[in-house]
């Protein structure tokens, strides 16, 4: 089993994305160091841990400048203060940070180290073969944010009766009436202003914003990135945004940081089935949300998603959960988060693992929040995401080539339909992931898409479990490896060359 290590230079490979809520982080480095942390003063001891676990890159979630207007509009609404009390009963003012996605401005809060701090943990990160990744918010802005005075014409505006009328979906600040930002599907958020993607002097200022970034870090993560596509943004806003541009935002800005930065990485949080569409504008990983969806169903629709998205499936990001869901350990037992880890990471394309998953942590904790109650680590689920981690090191996965198997049962057993099972194939060996997405024992014939030669006894060594497998190459061939999983098992097979 060779396992590969991370390169410094690249991050391709089907690269491990590690998100951190950066206050929360500092905040506990700070009581576990006992001495004020911020991004420029993190111990290298720490930052070795992380390189460690082999990560290829850090996400660190919420490093911009918050907003103060946004922090008391948070304080003082009654269903965000209930969601931050439920996550910490203790809850005291300095707890509340305001929302990270409610940016004043895209510098580097000095409350975390400033941008000397940002450039100082960028540098860390890479010595240790880390890339760094930061938000962007390409849909709205906070309140007091500078444009709100100096280029109005940015935002999308609301009038007089549709203040009286909603007054929630709007935001009156002077003689101006801003529209507040929304998700078409849902209310308005309460703290953010809606920008004018249509305004060419917007996307401007936009793109410099984004170079800005890129100068900066290694990749974005777009928050809400399909908000800001020209058909969404007509169909959502209407007459209110004015001419539709002829170039779609991510058409415009991606090629033009790329043709300065090049290897500058782009990922776009999406739903709706869009992946594929920002893709196509230039995104290097799309969320795959869907799978996400479909997991909690079983296997039948994740077989079908998978076959549906394979062509692109290697620009899909995935994940068990992120700071938007809930946490994997309070919606599944140890086994089933086992099976679903299992059959979510270990697929094409990126993967996401968030803060806390790997010690099994229950509470979701609100964006808002600079501090999280304490939870007591699962040693099962550590262990677990430890073997995880280090598989998806080998070198089957990092420089392998993947490929579905095709599983099959009998005419009066046909609980193969509860399985996925794909296998990577190297140089040096092949890992087959065969996965039971029920709580029901389940049998299969696994067949391979390589040949196995007959006549020879390979053996198999489950990485999980540690048991040891002796089998024929003529029956692996054909009619394929016999499979026998209780509910929510899984296989995790490196078979040497």
């Amino acid at each position: 089993m060779k396992v590969e290590k991370a390169s410094p230079s690249s991050f391709s490979g089907n690269p491990v994305i590690y998100e951190i809520n950066t206050w929360i982080w500092l905040k506990e480095l700070s009581l576990k160091n006992k001495k004020k942390i911020t991004l420029a003063t993190i111990p290298g001891k720490d930052l070795d841990e992380l390189a460690k676990l082999g990560f290829d890159a850090v996400w660190l979630m919420g490093v911009w400048k918050r907003s103060h207007a946004g922090l008391i509009i948070a304080k003082q609404h009654e269903g965000i203060m209930k969601d931050l009390r439920e996550a910490l009963p203790d809850l005291n003012d300095e707890d509340i940070a305001g929302s990270p996605y409610c940016i004043k401005d895209y510098q580097t809060d000095p409350v975390i180290g400033g941008d000397k701090g940002l450039a100082k943990i960028r540098k860390e990160l890479a010595a240790r073969g880390m890339k760094l990744i930061l938000d962007f918010v390409p849909n709205h802005v906070a309140p007091d944010h500078p444009w709100t005075k100096t280029h109005p014409d940015y935002f999308i505006k609301g009038t007089e009766e549709e203040l009286s009328v909603n007054p929630e979906d709007f935001f009156k600040t002077g003689k101006i009436i801003y529209a507040k930002a929304r998700d078409p599907f849902y209310p308005p958020w309460p703290d953010v202003l809606q920008l004018n993607l249509f305004n060419e002097g917007l996307r401007d200022e936009l793109l410099k914003t984004l170079k800005s970034i890129a100068g900066q870090c290694d990749g974005i993560r777009c928050d809400m990135a399909m908000l800001v596509m020209n058909d969404i943004f007509k169909k959502t806003w209407a007459e209110k945004a004015g001419t539709v541009p002829g170039q779609d935002f991510w058409d415009l800005v991606i090629p033009a940081v790329k043709k300065q930065f090049p290897d500058f990485i782009f990922i776009a949080e999406s739903y709706w089935d869009m992946e594929q569409a920002l893709i196509s504008q230039g995104f290097d990983f799309c969320y795959d949300k869907r799978y996400y969806d479909d997991l909690k169903e079983g296997a039948g629709r994740s077989i079908q998603h998978i076959s549906e998205v394979t062509p692109f499936q290697h620009k899909l990001l995935r994940f068990l959960e992120n700071h938007d869901e809930p946490r994997a350990a309070a919606l599944y037992d140890f086994e089933r988060q086992r099976a679903m880890a299992l059959a979510s990471l270990t697929l094409p394309g990126a993967r996401l693992l968030h803060d806390g998953q790997i010690s099994g942590r229950k509470i979701k904790v609100p964006v808002f929040l600079s501090r999280r109650a304490d939870e007591k680590p699962n040693a099962d689920i550590r262990k677990f995401y430890l073997q995880l981690l280090k598989l998806l090191r080998f070198e089957a996965i990092r420089k392998g080539k993947w490929s579905a198997c095709v599983v099959s049962g009998w005419p009066d057993n046909q609980s193969c339909q509860n399985l996925l099972a794909w296998e990577w194939v190297s140089e040096h060996e092949n890992l087959m992931i065969v996965v039971n997405l029920s709580d029901q024992p389940s049998q299969a014939l696994v067949k391979s898409s390589i040949e196995y030669r007959p006549g020879r006894t390979y053996q198999l060594y489950d990485v999980t479990s540690g048991e040891l497998y002796r089998r024929d190459g003529e029956e692996m061939s054909d009619p394929g490896l016999y499979v026998v999983l209780r509910g929510w098992g899984v296989h995790t097979l490196s078979i040497e060359h």
